[in-house]
Parts: structure tokens; sequence; C-alpha cells
């Protein structure tokens, strides 16, 4: 018993851990991502990944490329723990009847994406404000004409103030912009992810029952990680569009999700719904690998096992 009553926990821990080590390592390409997502045709500041970040580097620093990273330092922890605590839970019970099928891992997954929202949408919502700051201020300068009067903050914004202003303005809801797009992307990729890990993870099994070797456990996360993050990429970048606040005065403002992607497809065509793709892939790639393997490895449980154990 003493393990189950440590298992819910230490995974946890396990999910924070990742997420605070893998944020810390792609954040950057996450950044770089972001800012390709949001411009437009007629205001494109950068051509490609590399290029957003020497120019990131250039006008605002090395840690420029850290703006919106204390959000997500934050809130990735709990985010991260909910969504992988959440799938093994749901595929626990899913197998109680018998063998997990693959529909089983699928609904698993759809119940981790739909759980994680809760953190995710706000967290997105703050990042993606910060993030895009600098390239509305880059914007301002090198083309003026194409950013509206007053909609460039001499200091940009923190966290904390834009939370407050959200709150004033929209109340709750203004942190919830944009959560059908959240779910739109983030239940898909939990139904590709979990599944397509699980089995890529059992070929290098050793034996039936004995656990795969961590860089097993490393490149399938990787592998399903990245293949999940390039097939949800359409709603991805329809996702940072509803939740970005500033735009430059010619770029587009859209309703709702069905509005996004009408102007996408007519002024941008069908590619703009790949904006992006591969540094998301890079992001997500060493993001999930490195949460299998500190899964692997059981610092969650590690760390527990210093806790006091209670007499029977």
């Amino acid at each position: 018993m003493a393990d189950k009553q440590i298992s819910l926990p230490a995974k946890l821990i396990n999910g924070g851990i990742a997420g605070l080590i893998g944020v810390t390592c792609v954040f950057p390409i996450d950044l770089a991502k972001t800012r390709l997502q949001n411009q437009q045709n007629g205001s494109r500041l950068y051509t490609s990944m590399s290029d957003c970040l020497i120019k990131t580097i250039r006008s605002e620093g090395y840690f420029g490329m850290y703006r919106g990273a204390a959000v997500n330092l934050t809130l990735v922890t709990p985010e991260k723990a909910i969504k992988l605590a959440a799938n093994d839970f749901f595929r626990h019970h899913l197998s109680k009847d018998g063998k997990l099928t693959l529909f089983k891992e699928m609904l698993a997954g759809c119940g981790a994406g739909t759980c994680q929202v809760i953190v995710t949408t706000p967290m997105e919502m703050l990042k993606i404000q910060l993030q895009d700051a600098g390239r509305i201020e880059k914007q301002w300068k090198l083309m003026p004409e194409t950013v509206a009067a007053g909609s460039v903050e001499t200091k940009s914004p923190t966290a904390m103030q834009l939370t407050r202003q959200l709150l004033r303005e929209k109340g709750i809801a203004g942190l919830y912009k944009g959560l059908g797009a959240t779910l739109l992307r983030d239940v898909p990729f939990s139904i590709i992810y979990f599944p397509l890990f699980a089995n890529l993870n059992n070929f290098g099994k050793r034996g039936i029952e004995g656990p795969a070797p961590f860089y097993v456990s490393f490149i399938s996360g990787c592998l399903a990680g990245s293949t999940a993050a390039v097939a949800v990429n359409p709603v991805d970048v329809i996702k940072t569009r509803l939740q970005s606040l500033n735009r430059g005065s010619t770029e587009d403002t859209y309703s709702g999700v069905t509005d996004c992607i009408s102007k996408i497809m007519r002024n941008e065509g069908p590619a703009a719904f790949l904006k992006g793709a591969y540094c998301r892939a890079l992001v997500i790639a060493p993001l999930f690998g490195i949460a299998q393997v500190v899964y692997f490895l059981g610092v969650g449980e590690f760390l527990l096992s210093f806790l006091p154990k209670k007499d029977n």
C-alpha cells in the first residue's frame, strides 16, 4: 500500500521537475515560435527561428529571449504535473477491466489534455503577451506605420500587471481567453502523444515486464512529442493569434476560432497554419523526453523516501 500512497505525489513532483528543467532549456525557441506565429503578411520582422533569436539578442539582450519565462516556470509545474498524473490516473482506471486498448489509451490522453487547460490557458495567455511585446516594440521602431498609436508600452508590463489588468477589465474570463482553441490543441495533442509514447517505449522494454532503458524513454518521448506538436500546430497558430492582445494597425483581429481560420486562409494561405511548426517540435521534443527520463529515474519517489513513514 505504501507505494500506492506515494505514487500520485511522486508523479506530481516528477512532472514539476521535468517541466522546470525542460522550460529552462527550450524557452528561447518557444519565444521564437510565438513571434513567428504572430507576425502577419506586411509586418514580417523575422524570416526564421535563427533570425528571430539573433535579432532578439541584438535588440533586447540575452535575457530578452527569456521574456515570459517567469510565468512559465511558475505555472509549468502544476501544468505538467496535472497532465502527466492525470494520464496515469485515467490509464490505471481504464485498465482495471482488462487490456489497455489503443482506444482506451487515447481516452486517457483526452482526459489528461482536458484537465491541464485549467492551468495552461492563463499561463499561455500571460506568456504570449510577454513574449510578443518585443516584436511589437521592434515593429514600431522599424515600421511605425504598421503599429497603432498608443499600442506600444514604453516599458514592458510584468506578469502581475497584465494579470491585474485582465482581471480588472474582463474578470476571470480575461485570463481564459482562447480556452476553446487551447482545448482544441491540448486534447488532440494528448490523444496522439500518450499512446504513441507508450507503444514506442514498449519496443525497448527488457522482457515482458521489465522497464525500457532510460535512453529509450527519452527517444520515445522526443519522437512522440515532436509528432504530436506538428500535428496540432495549426490549432496552436489559431490559439496564439486569439490570445494576443496587442497588434499592429495593419494586422487582423479575430472574434473567434472560425473567424481566425477564415481570415488566415483568405489573407495568408494554408501555409500560415504551419508557422513555427519546427520551433514547436524543437520545444516539445526535449520537453517530453526530459519528462519521461525524470519519471524513469524516479526523482519524486527518491525525494519522498526521505519523509518519515507512518507506523501501521
